[in-house]
């Protein structure tokens, strides 16, 4: 599909949902353009990609953590198998549907179609897993479950989170889905006492998540503490785990504790129940707000997401294109120079030792001129090729593809060299992008005035 008919898609779908991300998608197709035109993304490529364009909430976790029965009770339909042995290896991705009973359809309903956020996973995937992207149907699953909690919003349960045995492209699809979230629920086990255990597991889920952008997205749950009550140490468990991931960079935030009243231990002592109860009624209530709150959080995020996109090229990917161009420029200018000065040199020694008369023929002279220039072409086109790549691999080695593939865009053959010495294609690049940036926040304050009156209703000049 190409980035004009997924705008059209998105367009159509924003249509009579929100007026505002409806003007918002216009302007990522002005940045997608700019994008084009410095060779930041190929011609295939859209930065709406990177952004869930329906309000997507997802529910990672151990095998045992109690991410099914979460879904199943919210959803009020059992839709996702629940158990404490894994059950199910695929992400799957729950919308609402019509039909009454849930329906399953493969992961290539999602793979082609750029209104959810697996949109072109499976490139994603090929890109880490040589051969996997053609089977992208063992990684995903799309459910439709008619349930009135799912209108508006996606829910993607992941499988059971075994990080001993996860291969590279799972983990890309993690990593994928916790970027394309406007919120990310991560489960834990509370049977489980001793979080050391699950060292490899916190690497995975937590220290890749507490330097998000956006951490406030993410909810760390400490399941099925209902299970604590024999030993009446709710305190000790919670403060274990909060050390655990306190450890690996969490120093404060999103952590809560709850149970399944239908799946829950009898507990004796009523004392402790209404404790226990007390505390998961607290925290499930707020999590259960968050997910309310995805449709108000999106439209934000969406309308973030196009500022933070453009800052980030005209603070960080515009000055690193210039300053490796500027290098490239100047190593094939210096190589010019020289061979200008070495083929005069030449020519002078010639003329001094008699190989060229004191008034050559203009036979000599034009023919002279021809090789010359044709000397000068080969080497200047043999010198900027040999120093573009040895810029591209740089990058490459670096992990920095973006700056990689610019670069590759800006010395092809029959880009002017000169040009990357005048200012003007960044002053020109940067003043639009700026454009985009104040729009982004002009888009935020039409977002506050359809949900927040200061004035209480008075008109305001």
């Amino acid at each position: 599909m190409t980035p004009k008919e997924r705008y059209k898609k998105l367009k159509q779908h924003l249509k009579d949902e929100n007026p505002v991300l409806l003007e918002v998608i216009q302007e990522y197709e002005k940045l997608d353009k700019i994008a084009h035109s410095l060779g930041f993304i190929s011609e295939e490529d859209s930065y709406t990609a990177n952004i869930s364009w329906w309000p997507l909430i997802s529910v990672l976790g151990t095998f045992s953590a109690g991410k099914s029965s979460f879904i199943n009770s919210y959803l009020g339909v059992k839709v996702q198998q629940s158990g404490n042995q894994a059950v199910d290896d695929k992400f799957t991705v729950i919308c609402y549907g019509n039909n009454e009973k849930p329906t399953t359809l493969p992961g290539l309903a999602l793979d082609a179609d750029p209104r959810f956020p697996f949109y072109n996973i499976s490139e994603e995937v090929e890109k880490v897993a040589s051969g996997e992207g053609s089977r992208v149907n063992l990684y995903l699953q799309l459910k439709t479950v008619k349930s009135d909690n799912l209108k508006g919003k996606i829910i993607i349960d992941s499988p059971g989170f075994d990080a001993d045995s996860q291969r590279d492209s799972i983990l890309r699809i993690t990593h994928h889905i916790i970027d394309m979230s406007d919120l990310v629920l991560i489960f834990f086990d509370a049977r489980h006492p001793e979080p050391g255990a699950m060292r490899d597991t916190l690497e995975h889920l937590v220290s890749k998540t507490v330097e998000h952008r956006d951490g406030d997205k993410i909810l760390y749950i400490l399941n099925q503490i209902d299970t604590t009550a024999y030993d009446d140490n709710l305190e000790d468990v919670i403060g274990a785990w909060q050390r655990a991931l306190s450890q690996k960079g969490l120093i404060s935030g999103n952590f809560f504790a709850i149970y399944n009243e239908k799946a829950m231990v009898k507990i004796e002592d009523s004392a402790v129940e209404e404790r226990l109860k007390r505390k998961k009624d607290e925290d499930l209530g707020r999590i259960l707000e968050r997910m309310e709150g995805v449709k108000v959080e999106r439209a934000y995020r969406i309308s973030k997401a196009l500022e933070d996109f453009a800052k980030e090229m005209i603070t960080s990917k515009l000055p690193l294109l210039k300053e490796s161009l500027n290098r490239w420029g100047y190593k094939v200018l210096f190589v010019d120079i020289l061979i200008i000065l070495i083929s005069l040199g030449a020519i002078g020694g010639a003329w001094f030792l008699g190989y060229i008369p004191p008034k050559p023929p203009v036979e000599m002279l034009i023919s002279t001129a021809v090789g010359l220039f044709m000397l000068l072409l080969f080497v200047h086109f043999k010198a900027r090729s040999l120093f573009a790549k040895k810029e591209i691999q740089k990058w490459q080695e670096s992990g920095d593809e973006v700056i990689a593939n610019a670069v590759a865009h800006n010395t092809r053959w029959y880009k002017p060299i000169f040009r990357i010495w005048s200012n003007s294609w960044i002053q020109k690049a940067s003043l639009k992008l700026e454009s985009i940036v104040e729009y982004s926040r002009s888009a935020i304050r039409k977002l506050n005035d359809q949900y927040v009156s200061p004035s209480g209703g008075i008109k305001e000049d």
